[in-house]
């Protein structure tokens, strides 16, 4: 009994501490919604502008983008604008928050970065061309906020927001002009903008000053150098430091071996980006691979290439074919393969590279094409160092039975290349952008990788003198062939997660219903998708949270033509793949990332389901 008193004496005092409190802060911000037109045409996209005043002496914190985040033990609570209801054809995009000050705070001894006075906050909202004339767009949004003074704040508080407007076919009147005089400048602003996430890390940058877009490029540049450790570019590696290594003794030949490779993946890079910039129907720096016979023509040119290492080219052959063997190799032989490894990198992301070529191609073309040459640059750069410097490769063995053994090897795992290129390009022909693939062609591209572990396990037994070297290569091989076998078999199973297979009815069907979606885009040409899959998605705790009755997991399929697919792409913002977006109820985007981690993903549909 003494305790129940106890608690109801703690319990009303808590009441009479806390309710002047919300009370107060009830009073000192109001908000508003308006409009830039009497009414909406199916197609336009419209801002909602929520005008926020905050009586004078009293300020709320930032949003989470611009709020300081300092090693004090108070926490700042950030302002946001979310939608908690949404009808069916309207789409909301990221809220534009005001530029936010700092306030100098006794709680926070670096300050607190708030907004005070009136602000206004802009939501743009797409309407669909499918809306009928004469409807009523309606949607509600709520804004949270903290406000301050400079020695305390009260708790925070919600304020909920009803708007709507009529859909018609005639040209919209305009109306509150005043308010919308900054949504252009605001928008400009967040155009410039570029957000990078790599496993976790993000940053941005603002490319609107020459040392942002230097730093733009920079970054691009570093994004294209790792473009030559992903799977895609890994097979023409061997074949380029086998002919530098002929060509070691002559470092004038080595060298400009080394620059007409440069020059060839450059110039592939800038070919690219001018069609990007200016033709129109070309928007994705994998798109040629969405052409079944291109693949399979690049799918030829490995398995010619491959053979050349068995030494197939002393049987009479055409002329060109000569340009790509190793040990005749030239400056055209060397130009061309600088143009397939460029060719080969696109169905591959590497790291900061996907978010600078999305923003490069919503620019002007010589935006487009700087950061494209960038991308070209920086890939082109460890070819150009390795020539400049032939005492790396000079020790290559270039004659007897171990330099035939490092080429038959490298043949076998270039042949299983060849066979996995012409093995999606055939499989594209007969693609389902809405249905599972069918992944047979994975068991021959992992028999020629077994076979090249078991011979140079075979071989090495044989050939290698001592056995600190023989043990190495040994095991070596048997990982080789390990590892194949388990990827054969991981690889063309079904999976523990129930994908459903994207389309624009599905999709909205889903965001009806008010689930949370996961959305990944894929093609069986994107090894770095395998890769993420396989150690991410694949995991017993990303299965769990996937298999939920809320949570709808969805693949977008890109491997053949699948218009609407490559379009959804486009829409939230990517030229390239992998790709993993999460959408929380009536599609409100909350997370994408081109590299993430099993904990960030998590974190991120947790996030989406705690939305309204």
């Amino acid at each position: 009994m003494n305790n129940f008193i106890c608690k109801l004496l703690l319990t009303v005092l808590l009441a009479a501490i806390l309710f002047p409190q919300i009370a107060l802060a009830e009073e000192l911000v109001n908000a508003a919604v308006y409009w830039p037109v009497e009414s909406a045409r199916p197609g336009d996209t419209l801002p909602l502008a929520v005008a926020i005043q905050i009586q004078e002496g009293f300020h709320i914190n930032a949003d989470a983008r611009q709020i300081s985040q300092s090693n004090d033990f108070f926490t700042p609570y950030p302002s946001r604008l979310t939608v908690s209801k949404l009808d069916e054809g309207l789409v909301a995009e990221t809220p534009l928050y005001p530029r936010a000050k700092r306030f100098k705070a006794q709680y926070a001894k670096n300050g607190l970065m708030s907004f005070a006075g009136q602000i206004i906050i802009y939501l743009p909202i797409k309407f669909a061309n499918e809306l009928s004339p004469g409807a009523t767009a309606n949607l509600d949004v709520e804004f949270e906020y903290q406000a301050c003074t400079d020695n305390h704040c009260f708790l925070p508080q919600t304020i909920r927001l009803a708007s709507s407007l009529e859909i018609k076919e005639t040209s919209p009147v305009s109306i509150n002009q005043d308010l919308f005089a900054q949504y252009n400048a605001r928008r400009l602003s967040l155009g410039n903008r570029v957000d990078f996430r790599f496993f976790g890390w993000k940053f941005a940058i603002n490319s609107s000053s020459w040392t942002g877009l230097l730093l733009l490029l920079s970054i691009a540049a570093f994004g294209g150098m790792l473009l030559n450790f992903t799977p895609c570019v890994l097979p023409l590696i061997p074949i380029k430091i086998i002919s530098l290594s002929y060509a070691a003794k002559n470092r004038r030949q080595c060298l400009l071996l080394g620059a007409a490779m440069s020059i060839g993946v450059l110039a592939f890079w800038l070919v690219l980006g001018s069609l990007i910039a200016l033709v129109s129907g070309f928007s994705a720096t994998n798109q040629l691979f969405q052409y079944p016979f291109f693949t399979i023509a690049v799918g030829i040119i490995i398995a010619v290439m491959a053979l050349g290492m068995f030494d197939f080219f002393a049987l009479p052959l055409p002329q060109w074919l000569y340009l790509i063997h190793p040990e005749q190799d030239t400056l055209y032989g060397s130009f061309g393969l600088g143009i397939l490894a460029a060719v080969l990198s696109t169905p591959c992301t590497a790291p900061f590279m996907g978010a600078a070529a999305a923003w490069a191609a919503t620019r002007s073309p010589t935006a487009t094409l700087l950061v494209f040459a960038a991308i070209g640059c920086g890939m082109a750069l460890p070819y150009l160092l390795l020539s400049a410097a032939p005492h790396l490769v000079e020790k290559m063995p270039r004659s007897g039975p171990a330099s035939l053994l490092v080429k038959q090897v490298m043949g076998l795992l270039m042949l299983s290349a060849a066979v996995y290129f012409i093995g999606i390009g055939t499989k594209t022909l007969f693609a389902s952008p809405v249905g599972p693939p069918n992944k047979h062609y994975w068991w021959p591209v992992m028999a020629f990788a077994v076979s090249a572990g078991g011979w140079l396990t075979w071989r090495t037994f044989q050939l290698a003198p001592r056995w600190p070297l023989k043990t190495f290569f040994i095991s070596l091989g048997l990982l080789i062939m390990l590892f194949s076998t388990y990827s054969a078999f991981k690889l063309t199973e079904q999976g523990g997660i129930n994908w459903l297979y994207y389309s624009p009815e599905r999709f909205a069907e889903e965001n009806v219903a008010g689930k949370t979606v996961v959305m990944i885009f894929t093609a069986e040409w994107c090894l770095n998708c395998k890769a993420l899959e396989q150690s991410v998605l694949e995991s017993s705790k990303i299965i769990q949270l996937l298999n939920r009755d809320n949570v709808v997991p969805m693949k977008v399929d890109i491997t053949g033509s699948n218009p609407t697919g490559r379009k959804m792409l486009q829409q939230v913002g990517r030229l390239s793949i992998p790709l993993l977006v999460v959408f929380a109820a009536h599609g409100k985007q909350v997370y994408k990332s081109d590299f993430y981690t099993t904990e960030e993903l998590y974190e991120a549909v947790m996030q989406a389901l705690q939305e309204p």
